[in-house]
C-alpha cells in the first residue's frame, strides 16, 4: 500500500491528540490557577529509497502556558492568589508534595488547611493545622495570622507560613488532579521572592476565543489528512485494477 497513507494516518492522529488538548483548555477556561496545556509537533522524515519528500508527523513533549491569568476580587480570607511566578506547595493524593496555582482555600473539619479540591497545603513544616480561631489573614509573603477564638481583636498569634516555590518552568509537569510536579521528582526549597496577594483568585490563563480558533484549525487539518487517507486508498485500488487488465 502507498506510504502516503500512512503519513496522512499519522497527521490525522497527532491532529485527533491536539484537539483533545484544545478541548480539555476550553472545558478548564473557568478554573481557578488552570495553566492552558499546549500541544507541540515534529517533523520525522521517513528514511529509505526514493525522495525525501514525505514526512511523518509526531508529537513533541508536552508544554503549558506560564502566562498569569487575570486576577478575580473576593474578599474572602482565604482566598489567595500568587503575583507573578511561583507555585503553591500541597500534598496530592500519594502524600507527595506537588504544586498549584489555585488558592481558593478551606479549612476542613480537622481543622486542615486544604484546597478547594481537598489537597492538604504545606507549609515549611508539612501540612498546616489551625485552631480555632476568629479572623485569619495571610501576608504576602505567605504568613499565616490568626486572633485566636475569644480573645481580643489585639490578640495576633502568628502560625505557619505558606510554602511558596518557583522553580523554573521547563522543570514542571503536569500531572493528574491537576497539580504540577517537577520532573526530577525533587521537592524544592521555598523561595522568600514568591509574593501573594489575600482576598484574590487567579482565573485560568486560558483564551477563549484563541482555543476556538484553534479548533476550527485542527478540525480543518484532520478532514485534510482524512481526504488524503481516501485518496492514498482510491489510488491503490485503481492501481489493482490495472494489474488485473494487464
Amino acid at each position: 500500500m502507498d506510504r502516503l497513507i500512512y503519513v496522512a494516518m499519522t497527521g490525522a492522529r497527532e491532529s485527533m491528540k491536539a484537539q483533545a488538548v484544545v478541548s480539555h483548555n476550553l472545558a478548564n477556561v473557568s478554573t481557578t490557577g488552570y495553566r492552558a496545556m499546549q500541544q507541540s509537533l515534529l517533523s520525522a522524515p521517513i528514511p529509505g529509497d526514493g525522495l525525501p519528500s514525505r514526512v511523518n508527523v509526531v508529537g513533541g513533549s508536552a508544554s503549558f502556558d506560564t502566562s498569569q491569568g487575570a486576577l478575580i476580587d473576593t474578599g474572602r480570607d482565604l482566598d489567595i492568589a500568587i503575583q507573578g511566578e511561583g507555585w503553591l506547595a500541597v500534598q496530592d493524593e500519594n502524600g507527595e508534595e506537588a504544586y498549584t496555582r489555585a488558592g481558593n482555600l478551606r479549612v476542613n473539619p480537622q481543622g486542615m488547611l486544604e484546597t478547594a479540591s481537598g489537597h492538604l497545603v504545606l507549609g515549611n513544616g508539612g501540612p498546616i493545622s489551625l485552631p480555632p480561631y476568629q479572623k485569619l489573614a495571610v501576608g504576602d509573603d505567605g504568613q499565616i495570622s490568626i486572633v485566636p477564638q475569644g480573645q481580643s481583636p489585639n490578640t495576633i498569634a502568628q502560625l505557619d507560613r505558606l510554602k511558596l516555590v518557583n522553580p523554573p518552568a521547563q522543570d514542571m509537569v503536569p500531572g493528574a488532579s491537576g497539580l504540577f510536579r517537577t520532573i526530577s521528582g525533587d521537592a524544592p526549597a521555598p523561595d522568600p521572592a514568591v509574593r501573594v496577594v489575600s482576598g484574590k483568585l487567579e482565573n485560568s490563563n486560558v483564551n477563549a476565543t484563541q482555543a476556538l480558533v484553534q479548533m476550527i484549525e485542527i478540525s480543518r487539518n484532520y478532514e485534510m489528512q482524512v481526504r488524503a487517507m481516501n485518496t492514498a486508498d482510491e489510488n491503490a485500488r485503481q492501481a489493482a485494477q490495472l494489474m488485473r487488465l494487464g
